[in-house]
């Protein structure tokens, strides 16, 4: 549930181990998630729903602007850029938790693809009284896709380093994009309409969520020990049909496309 107040929205949610145990399943690192147990870090992204009725829509599938936390710039377009987490304590499954967020800044700026909103979102979550996780969440807005404003323009995205100490190569099949859309109950129409991903926002595919990639780099960081911290910004898309190569370097981590792009670069702390 969430507050009247805009200033800060907060919301309940009982971490389901089920639901924790099917997104695990879903990235093909299935283990049983029992009561009590700790969740993996970023699990929470597929609680604390902003379910919103059809009318509330954009025509892109999120949340119209305007009708929660996100002001109404007049851009309409929705892309998550990046963001910070701090670990504090382990979420655990079964225990409910309360999810506090707020807007800690917005600018606007303009740039090759027309004028752009930055919008900056707190959050802290909370269980058995502990703060557990905060997090910084960096979107951008964009205006309307359509032929007024055009395709989005693809940035020029560097090579990616090739000095890492490992790596693991990823896939995205069109089922996992749907599958975390369905955990995370995002409906953003570009990672699973392909239809409106080519003809209405100009991608070669489906695109694969920020977050996704950013919580396959998060697991494979969890395999060295456990991760306090964790800094994430996307440099490029990367589409259904792509393999990805997670890459580390230390306490560098990046994703790097099939042709070399630097995708992702992230920075872990233990």
């Amino acid at each position: 549930m969430q507050n009247a107040a805009q200033a800060e929205r907060r919301q309940t949610d009982v971490m389901d181990p089920e639901r924790a145990q099917a997104l695990a399943v879903a990235l093909d690192r299935g283990r049983a998630i029992d009561v009590g147990d700790p969740l993996p870090p970023f699990f929470h992204q597929i609680y604390f729903w902003e379910a919103q009725p059809p009318g509330l829509l954009g025509r892109d599938g999120h949340p119209r602007v305007g009708t929660g936390l996100i002001p109404d710039l007049g851009l309409p377009r929705r892309m998550w850029a990046g963001g910070a987490l701090q670990f504090h304590a382990p979420l655990r499954a079964g225990y409910m938790a309360e999810k506090r967020s707020w807007v800690a800044d917005v600018t606007r700026k303009t740039g090759r693809s027309g004028p752009l909103g930055f919008v900056t979102l707190a959050h802290e979550i909370w269980q058995g009284g502990q703060l557990c996780v905060t997090e910084r969440q960096d979107l951008v807005y964009r205006e309307e896709a359509g032929p007024e404003a055009g395709g989005p323009t693809p940035p020029t995205s560097p090579m990616a380093r090739d000095d890492h100490d490992s790596e693991r190569v990823m896939g995205f099949s069109p089922t996992l994009l749907f599958r975390y859309s369905a955990l995370t109950f995002n409906g953003h129409r570009i990672h699973y309409d392909i239809d409106y991903a080519r003809t209405v926002e100009g991608y070669g595919g489906l695109v694969v969520h920020g977050p996704l990639l950013a919580q396959g780099l998060l697991l494979m960081a969890e395999e060295a020990a456990p991760v306090s911290g964790f800094t994430f910004r996307a440099t490029a898309p990367l589409m259904h049909d792509e393999l990805a190569t997670l890459c580390r370097s230390g306490d560098d981590m990046w994703v790097r496309g099939p042709d070399g792009r630097q995708c992702m670069v992230a920075t872990v702390e233990h």
